[in-house]
């Protein structure tokens, strides 16, 4: 099957920029502390170079292996290093209990998949630690900004909710926000965010 994300990411210039995600950058806080910190469904690297700028010690973890070599290449330009796994996180295996932190920003899969990769997610990290996340809600296809085209790959607030019950809800947002985050996400659109905390 051909990685279309590999062909995406197979480019010079990066697709999302290089800048992080706004809600990252604002809420970089909630993991201060935190020394390893897992960035999942990372693309080509972008959220996981400015967390390693501020001290945290990342890997990225992504299918495209073309995203990965990027992530490699914009480590090195900002003087940080990151660590990089390529791994389907539908199909394949992540480490238990390895992170204090974890994030995610607009990984998105099919809706029958999306509780394998949260609970993915959610095991890779301690007890005690954060996972923030932003993906795109159903209401995304509206606003035609960035993101899937395709309902089922996008999120219900409930579905988050409902996963996140029995842990710590440090943050939850639902609503619009203004991305412009390279060539691909533009302009006002409609988002979830979650922080939440591991109990155990």
């Amino acid at each position: 099957m051909t990685n279309s994300w590999n062909e995406r990411f197979n480019t010079e210039e990066y697709m999302y920029g290089e800048k992080p995600n706004a809600f990252i950058e604002k809420f970089s806080s909630q993991l201060g502390g935190l020394k390893n910190v897992a960035a999942f469904a990372e693309g080509e690297g972008r959220n996981a170079v400015f967390l390693a700028t501020l001290g945290h010690e990342v890997t990225a973890f992504d299918y495209a292996e073309s995203g990965l070599r990027k992530t490699k290449q914009l480590a090195k330009k900002n003087h940080v290093e990151v660590n990089t796994v390529q791994v389907d996180l539908l199909e394949g295996d992540i480490p238990a209990e390895q992170f204090d932190g974890a994030i995610m920003v607009f990984g998105h899969f099919p809706k029958e998949k999306q509780s394998l990769v949260f609970n993915k997610i959610v095991n890779s990290v301690k007890p005690g630690g954060k996972i923030m996340m932003e993906v795109y809600s159903e209401d995304q296809l509206d606003y035609q900004t960035g993101g899937p085209k395709n309902l089922e790959m996008l999120y219900k607030p409930q579905d988050l909710l409902d996963w996140c019950e029995g842990r710590k809800i440090l943050h939850f947002f639902v609503g619009e926000q203004t991305r412009h985050e390279g060539k691909l996400h533009k302009g006002l659109a409609h988002v979830i965010q979650l922080i939440v905390e591991k109990n155990n």
